[in-house]
């Protein structure tokens, strides 16, 4: 089995863009841009779906190790999102069947027909 996993899901009012755009920004990361010896400079700020054994389900849903989990509850409670979690038991095999792999353009147009 998979060690100490979670599931979690969360919700924003979807009439909160502003909530919106910070919950998603805490979940799927971020472009920075700033200014160093006055010429712009950008970094990536990582979000939680790029840390390790972090699971993106789908729409409002993550698997997480239970630190990830507890700490993204909070960052996303404090934003103002209603989240519910829960543990979850499930093995390696099974937790594959989750993770999301890039489809190319081809891939895509043979599901569309």
């Amino acid at each position: 089995m998979s060690d100490d996993l979670w599931i979690l899901s969360y919700d924003v009012d979807g009439q909160d863009r502003v909530t919106s755009v910070r919950v998603a920004q805490v979940i799927f990361g971020r472009r920075n841009t700033t200014t160093r010896d006055g010429r712009p400079a950008t970094h990536d700020q990582e979000g939680f779906i790029h840390r390790p054994g972090v699971v993106w389900v789908g729409q409002s849903v993550l698997i997480l190790p239970r630190d990830d989990a507890l700490e993204l509850r909070a960052r996303l409670e404090g934003l103002g999102a209603s989240v519910g979690m829960g543990r979850l038991v499930i093995n390696a095999y099974n937790l594959r069947a989750f993770r999301r792999r890039r489809r190319n353009r081809r891939d895509r147009a043979q599901l569309a027909c």
